[in-house]
């Protein structure tokens, strides 16, 4: 006790004999921090900052990385230096330069000498130093709060209040802590026991980030009465733009560097009424979404920058050799989205642009409701300055100009692990004047997955770990094995507005946006893990985590089918349906009703596997993917025969989960030989389906095999190219599936040109569409009319 009662004393009496010391550019007394231990998140006058690495407690005193502490109590990073021969740091103030030294428990406040009672630490290569002695130099008043394990800095009388318990991401803050951020990011990539594997940021427009139809096509509002067909979505009442759009009596279509508007019904009446025409306007349209009122087309531009990148702040001897490297103009890529009035089809009026910094990734439209997202890199280099460090955004609700994203309003993921912005932006269509909410996040995002209520965002955490015999020390092969996870992060919608409010992590790495689903306030989500080529422990293996509001892990189902991965997963109110293949395609049927307790109710393996699962009923699944045999292959580690299995034609299978424990496939169809193939097998949206109608038909490129079916190599041989164009069926669970017709848009001619494969033509059928009882399909060329009932062709709609 006595010991204690001296330490304090000695504490006050440093403090009066230490002069009063201002930190240079910065005024005094008015600055509040508190640090959180084993967080990496300070809060510096009321703002939570993100740090690249965390606090801690040691011999009874909390250590803080010296950079943060000094810039929290006012000192600019200019005038925070390390000395690395003398392992030195000195803050210079204005009124004195104090120094500490790693090791050394003397702090120095110009020549005064004073003794501290713990003394600086390098901990994985960044300066730590005790908290109390350089805040109380400052003449700072500082206090340890127990229940939030929070140190807490202010001004004599003035200390901020203990940190709320549920607070927002931290920002980044400042440039200096930006290039802090990224530096840590890379020097955690070269770590030897966990190494990040970067993927490249903004592919997640390249993984089908699936959005895929509850069990009835998503209801949009319409126009008039006409019976029409929507995007195939993932969740009813969440739309996705897509290439092919109708509002019943339209059809609007992508085409190119033009957007084609088309009055469709009747279809004895098919014509064009209007061109979006974007040729010479540097902007390349991908999709687009339709209402009663608006149209928005979405695509890929660029901004033109004067400014060379990469040197921050520059002299006139760099922007000389800069100009030389990077001559002016230079571009940057940018996703917009452009609005239109569609009250008059034949004279379109745009109203508002919205323009992000980087490169698509997804879009979502709920109601009026409009959210865009878009994936910025950063180019980041160790001693260097960064190219552009700030993101932009243009919206012209508030003006023409292009506006940089401050670092204040920038926030931080935790985790991050991809040098990448990832922007999210919401408006409402019917407020026209309304500023976009345009949310910036350090961190990257690949595959989405909206409900009514909330978005989430998923992003790979690439690693690996290298493996080392415990007795040996060396290496065995091959020496590592993947620790990937996915981080998800929960955003709140509200009518165009984002609000972050959960983040959560599971083990392995998803398929697309239908490994992930929301249901009753849960989050559901299934991964892969493990390495599909490995055997052992190490192997890959399936799993399905539970979440809940908060995302942590209510509950999980691990180690499905070692050795296979996921080719599909659909979610369907309390139950999961999951199909896995390596060599057979084992299809689970999985329970989530308890989610605590998710359990595999029932299981089927048989040939082939399913790409895609569509909900027919609540006790039926439709399957697309391919068919496959299994032929044996001689060798393998023990010189025996290996099972390996090649995909053949395409397939569907119509699954009947009525008694869960005993899954089964009810009916399948075959479709051509190997190389058959279909953009269903990639993007739900090729899909129409109507169980009402009976009613399913998507694309088809048919390759048929003329003559052996098997090679002499004993591998099934590839078929030559015969047919491109719709395949309509009639389903029901009477009859199965009954090829109804197949409309092509290739002429005779362009069949006896095709030679053994055919190519990406603007013939190609893409889109197959219904209004009322006319079927429409949609190619880069033309638009052909077609009767429901028998497929009899109506009419056909040239695209010049």
């Amino acid at each position: 006790m006595k010991k204690f009662v001296f330490l304090i004393v000695a504490l006050a009496l440093a403090v009066i004999f230490i002069p009063w010391l201002q930190p240079k550019g910065s005024a005094m007394d008015q600055h509040q921090a508190t640090f959180l231990v084993n967080q990496k998140t300070y809060i510096n006058d009321g703002q939570t900052i993100a740090t690249d690495v965390s606090p801690f407690v040691r011999d009874g005193r909390v250590y803080v990385p010296v950079r943060y502490l000094g810039r929290a109590l006012g000192i600019s990073n200019d005038n925070i230096t390390w000395d690395g021969m003398s392992q030195t740091v000195t803050f210079d103030t204005d009124a004195a330069a104090i120094r500490l030294t790693v090791g050394s428990n003397l702090l120095y406040v110009g020549e005064q000498e004073r003794s501290m009672d713990v003394a600086p630490l390098v901990v994985s290569d960044r300066v730590f130093i005790p908290a109390r002695w350089l805040a109380e130099a400052l003449k700072y008043e500082v206090e340890w709060d127990e229940a939030t394990q929070a140190v807490l800095i202010g001004p004599p009388g003035n200390l901020p209040g203990p940190p709320p318990e549920a607070a927002d991401l931290p920002v980044v803050g400042t440039y200096d802590n930006l290039k802090s951020l990224l530096a840590n990011l890379q020097t955690q990539a070269s770590n030897d026991r966990r190494v990040m594997v970067g993927a490249p940021a903004g592919t997640g427009a390249m993984k089908q980030e699936s959005a895929k139809s509850a069990v009835t096509n998503n209801q949009s509002v319409a126009a008039n009465d006409a019976d029409y067909s929507k995007t195939n979505v993932q969740v009813e009442g969440v739309d996705e733009a897509d290439i092919v759009k109708t509002d019943g009596s339209y059809i609007y279509l992508v085409k190119g560097q033009r957007v084609i508007i088309a009055l469709a019904y009747p279809a004895g009446d098919m014509k064009i009424i209007s061109t979006l025409d974007f040729t010479d306007k540097n902007f390349a349209p991908n999709e687009m979404y339709v209402d009663d009122k608006y149209l928005i087309v979405i695509g890929q531009t660029y901004r033109y920058r004067e400014n060379p990148p990469g040197i921050m702040p520059m002299n006139e001897t760099s922007k000389k050799i800069s100009s030389l490297i990077y001559p002016p103009p230079y571009q940057r890529d940018t996703v917009k989205a452009i609005i239109y009035d569609i009250g008059d089809k034949s004279a379109v009026k745009q109203v508002r642009e919205l323009e992000l910094d980087g490169r698509y990734v997804s879009s979502r439209k709920i109601g009026e409701a409009f959210y865009l997202l878009a994936n910025r890199s950063i180019y980041y280099y160790s001693q260097k300055e960064i190219e552009d460090p700030k993101p932009f955004y243009r919206d012209t609700a508030a003006g023409d100009a292009y506006v940089d994203i401050d670092y204040s309003c920038i926030k931080c993921f935790p985790g991050f692990m991809e040098p990448n912005y990832l922007i999210v932006a919401g408006i409402n269509l019917d407020r026209p004047d309304e500023k976009a909410d345009v949310n910036t996040y350090l961190g990257s995002g690949e595959n989405i997955y909206a409900s009514m209520k909330n978005l989430y965002v998923a992003v790979t955490s690439y690693q690996y770990r290298i493996l080392e015999d415990s007795k040996t020390g060396l290496l065995p092969e091959p020496g590592y094995v993947d620790s990937n996870k996915t981080k998800v992060y929960k955003f709140a919608l509200n009518d165009g507005k984002l609000s972050y409010t959960a983040g959560g992590e599971v083990p392995g790495t998803i398929l697309n946006q239908f490994s992930m689903d929301e249901y009753n306030d849960y989050f559901r989500i299934a991964t892969t893990s493990g390495d599909i080529w490995r055997t052992g422990e190490y192997t890959s293996k399936n799993n399905v985590y539970v979440l809940d509001s908060g995302l942590n892990v209510s509950g999980k189902l691990e180690d499905i089918a070692p050795g296979e991965r996921i080719y599909s997963v659909r979610f369907v109110g309390d139950r999961g349906y999951m199909v896995t293949f390596k060599t057979v395609d084992p299809f689970f049927v999985i329970d989530l009703k308890e989610p605590g307790r998710p359990q595999i109710l029932g299981a089927l393996k048989i040939p082939g596997y399913s790409d895609y699962l569509h909900p027919y009923d609540e006790n039926h699944i439709i399957g697309f993917g391919k068919d496959t045999i299994e032929l044996g292959q001689k060798g393998g580690n023990n010189g025996g025969t290996n099972s390996m299995a090649y995909y053949t034609g395409m397939k569907m299978a119509i699954f009947d989960v009525t008694d869960v424990s005993n899954p089964v496939e009810m009916y399948k169809e075959k479709i051509g030989d190997r190389g058959t193939d279909s953009e269903l097998l990639r993007n739900h949206k090729a899909l129409l389906f109507s169980k009402d109608k009976n009613l399913l038909a998507f694309p088809v490129s048919l390759m048929e095999v003329k003559g052996s079916e098997v090679q002499d190599s004993g591998f099934p041989a590839y078929g030559q190219f015969v047919y491109q164009g719709a395949y309509v069926y009639n389903i029901d669970l009477a009859s199965g599936f009954t090829l109804k017709g197949r409309i092509s848009h290739l002429s005779d001619e362009d069949y006896k040109k095709a030679g053994n494969y055919w190519y990406d033509s603007d013939k190609n059928v893409d889109r197959i569409i219904y209004i009322n009882d006319v079927l429409y399909t949609l190619s880069g060329k033309y638009i052909k009319a077609n009767s429901l009932n028998d497929l009899a062709e109506i009419g056909t709609l040239e695209i010049k």
